[in-house]
């Protein structure tokens, strides 16, 4: 434990040279800690005193990392408005069970075609159907897109992913390893997480002149222990009734949208977000290790695909039935295709269950290749919007409709 401070500065010399490199060639920071993060780590040499497999902080970088998924989504919350969710409700149902839908069911399509045991289907539409919250939200943050019509949805999309992720959870984790899993306790499952969230509406509604008097705090040091206080304690008390901790984040992020301290609040966790998140991204790296990946490479690789097509016809038809155009439903295909922590989570389940070895492989890969194409598809939307443009003629739609014919 002696070096455990230098092994912690280490990774963050390594971490500072990727958001460097990042910014120089102009590029998203997250592919670069991933792949960075793999390059080191276990497998990785002992150089003098510099020990790039950062065994005795692991720990302590992958819970720092869990920090920053709790500022990305904090902060992606507090640039949003309760009412404006609200007023989405209708948009955000049709659009998450379109969501849930095709790619749940490409999911199913895709694992019993590749002739594999119903358990391990499961786990594998499992790791298909989930977005990662925390690289949607630092892609909507650093390409700015806060402000956007389709943002939203996306945001609405997520948050309904985490209601059938803790149903689905509850029920797979019955089936493998044995718990005793009734429809009572499904039913229970899912209306304790839809409870949980409409609470944080209430009170996001009703509460804020109270929030306005609990926060206005003229100390900055008071100000942001009591805010931080109130992020940690709500994300992990989310935790403990089977919500996503990170989902309780961005649900005390828009409460918080309301009162008249948002800015201030925004301001103060602008640094907390970019430099634990990206901590977030680098531990994830370390989390795979390169040398176990090439069987499941033509597996991971169909997987993939379906993916990519699942979420562009998903948000395709989710944007369109909400009202948004053609680029914006576009936009949010590309936004939510990336794959990360409750991919992980689905994997972790079937390995702990004794399933085929190989759900290991393939998840560590199938996120890998997302968490990176992900954010470059999002960031090149625009590009990809106007090339199929040239072949749906989608522009000629959205002129025809607005004169009528």
């Amino acid at each position: 434990m002696d070096h455990l401070i230098f092994e912690v500065g280490t990774a963050l010399v390594l971490v500072s040279i990727a958001a460097i490199l990042a910014g120089k060639f102009k590029f998203s920071i997250i592919p670069f800690l991933i792949v960075l993060g793999m390059i080191v780590g276990p497998h990785a040499p002992q150089i003098g005193i510099i020990d790039l497999r950062f065994i005795q902080s692991e720990d302590i970088i992958s819970f720092l990392g869990r920090i920053g998924v709790l500022f990305l989504l904090f902060y992606l919350g507090l640039e949003f408005s309760i009412k404006k969710l609200i007023k989405s409700g209708r948009n955000i149902v049709v659009g998450g069970t379109i969501y849930i839908l095709i790619n749940f069911g490409l999911g199913l399509i895709y694992g019993f075609s590749m002739g594999y045991p119903l358990l391990e289907v499961l786990i594998m539409a499992g790791v298909i159907s989930f977005s990662s919250s925390a690289i949607v939200a630092k892609v909507i943050v650093d390409l700015r897109r806060t402000g956007n019509t389709e943002t939203e949805l996306i945001l609405g999309i997520i948050m309904f992913e985490d209601i059938f992720l803790a149903v689905y959870l509850s029920v797979v984790s019955g089936l493998i390893l044995g718990d005793n899993t009734s429809v009572w306790g499904m039913l229970a499952s899912s209306g304790i997480a839809l409870g949980y969230m409409l609470l944080f509406f209430v009170i996001a509604r009703k509460a804020t002149p109270l929030l306005n008097k609990l926060l206005n705090i003229s100390s900055d040091e008071i100000f942001i222990i009591v805010v931080f206080s109130a992020l940690f304690f709500v994300s992990g008390f989310s935790e403990t009734i089977h919500v996503a901790e990170a989902i309780g984040a961005l649900l005390l992020g828009l409460v918080f949208s309301e009162t008249e301290h948002s800015d201030r609040i925004e301001h103060l966790v602008v640094p907390f977000r970019d430099f634990f998140g990206a901590l977030f991204f680098f531990s994830f790296g370390l989390s795979i290790d390169p040398f176990t990946l090439g069987g499941a490479v033509w597996l991971t690789l169909g997987a993939v695909l379906i993916t990519i097509l699942g979420n562009f016809i998903a948000g395709m038809i989710a944007g369109l039935k909400a009202g948004l155009s053609y680029k914006a439903s576009t936009n949010i295909g590309l936004t939510i295709v990336s794959r990360g922590e409750f991919s992980i989570i689905m994997a972790n389940l079937g390995i702990a269950g004794g399933l085929m070895p190989m759900l290991k492989p393939f998840s560590a890969l199938y996120v890998l290749i997302l968490a990176i194409l992900g954010p470059i598809m999002t960031k090149e939307s625009k590009t990809i919007y106007l090339w199929l443009d040239k072949i749906f003629k989608w522009s000629n739609k959205n002129q025809n409709q607005k004169s009528g014919m």
